[in-house]
């Protein structure tokens, strides 16, 4: 297994971070052609098969949506302790993702080195913008489901400030707010769940809540806000106006390759760790874009070892806008996500939700 305490999460440079990336998806490609009959089915007959690769644009990658059509393993159903599965619309297919222990524990600690560099060591009382009953099932999880416990490790104390029936609970979330009025707290929820059921729901009955001292963490799909015109700088400015918060950080991530998450930083831009990368190409000719140039975007991770989900072709577009160079002090590549390819189903936890 990696090990997390030698590698730092946002200062490798980019030469050591491309040997480290290259190294593992050499590794994991032959793990995966080895142990994955379906996997290695698609190498051959994409003509894709080297014992090794020279670089990182070289690595192979399935599109994402095959996850939706095939159960890919690479270890035996005995040991998967935890099937993920991602949002999809009323008659959609739905991926599914199968971890075992050590895929699993890696996605802990990859997700908790990233997480400790935006939000510090300290657990804080965290409060939920979702409803409790979200998590009861522990063996299958939803892509809303593992946001929201995977999250939940960072917190204690933690609260839900919706009811079953998604209603705003003032009441419970002002106890909650009495009683760590003099902390800082950590807020988590998905995007549109959080648009809808918070920052409406108090502009609708025109009340305001005190969330100065809180960080907000959100992720999942943008199209239904986009649809009412709100994009990430006019979410930002309503949440304030109904809150207070100023520390707020979107992330980018997908449920086929859970813990290798990009947060977005304190400019605007999402991070890319120094266990995850990412490749722009081009959606024609799948070839590798420049810099500043719009195209799909393939993610790597170091993390998959039970599927074969290291090197992952996205149907989001996106731009990397640089690489080592961010304001925020940072290294690695940084970019933004711009939406899908009109192509695309649309699949997000909040248009799942919203749907």
């Amino acid at each position: 297994m990696i090990d997390m305490q030698k590698i730092p999460v946002f200062n490798l440079s980019s030469l050591d971070k491309r040997d480290f990336m290259l190294n593992n998806m050499n590794s994991l490609t032959q793990l995966h052609l080895k142990n994955c009959e379906k996997y290695n089915t698609l190498m051959h007959k994409l003509e894709r098969i080297k014992d090794q690769y020279q670089s990182l644009s070289d690595v192979p990658f399935i599109p994402v949506r095959l996850f939706k059509h095939a159960e890919l393993l690479s270890v035996q159903k005995s040991d998967i302790i935890k099937t993920m599965t991602s949002s999809g619309t009323s008659g959609q297919n739905v991926s599914k993702i199968f971890l075992d222990k050590e895929t699993s524990l890696l996605q802990v600690r990859v997700l908790s080195k990233i997480m400790t560099d935006f939000i510090g060591k300290k657990r804080l009382p965290m409060l939920v913008m979702d409803t409790k009953s979200i998590i009861s099932n522990r063996s299958k999880f939803s892509a809303r489901t593992a946001g929201v416990l995977g999250f939940s490790m960072f917190g204690r104390e933690v609260e839900f400030a919706l009811d079953d029936d998604m209603t705003f609970n003032f009441q419970r979330v002002k106890d909650f707010l009495d009683k760590y009025k003099t902390e800082n707290i950590l807020i988590f929820g998905f995007t549109f769940i959080i648009w809808k059921h918070f920052v409406l729901e108090l502009d609708r009955l025109e009340k305001k809540v005190d969330l100065s001292k809180a960080i907000l963490l959100h992720g999942g799909g943008w199209k239904q806000l986009e649809n009412q015109s709100v994009d990430n700088i006019e979410f930002k400015k309503r949440i304030f106006k109904v809150s207070k918060i100023s520390k707020i950080h979107n992330y980018y991530g997908m449920v086929e390759q859970t813990g290798s998450i990009f947060v977005e930083c304190e400019y605007g831009f999402f991070h890319s760790p120094s266990f995850s990368d990412l490749i722009i190409r081009n959606h024609k000719t799948h070839s590798p874009e420049e810099n500043g140039v719009e195209g799909l975007i393939q993610l790597l991770s170091v993390i998959p070892k039970s599927y074969p989900g290291h090197s992952i072709l996205t149907e989001d577009l996106g731009t990397i806008h640089g690489e080592d160079d961010c304001i925020c002090g940072r290294m690695g590549k940084y970019f933004k996500v711009h939406g899908r390819i009109k192509s695309a189903e649309i699949r997000g936890c909040s248009d799942t939700y919203s749907s």
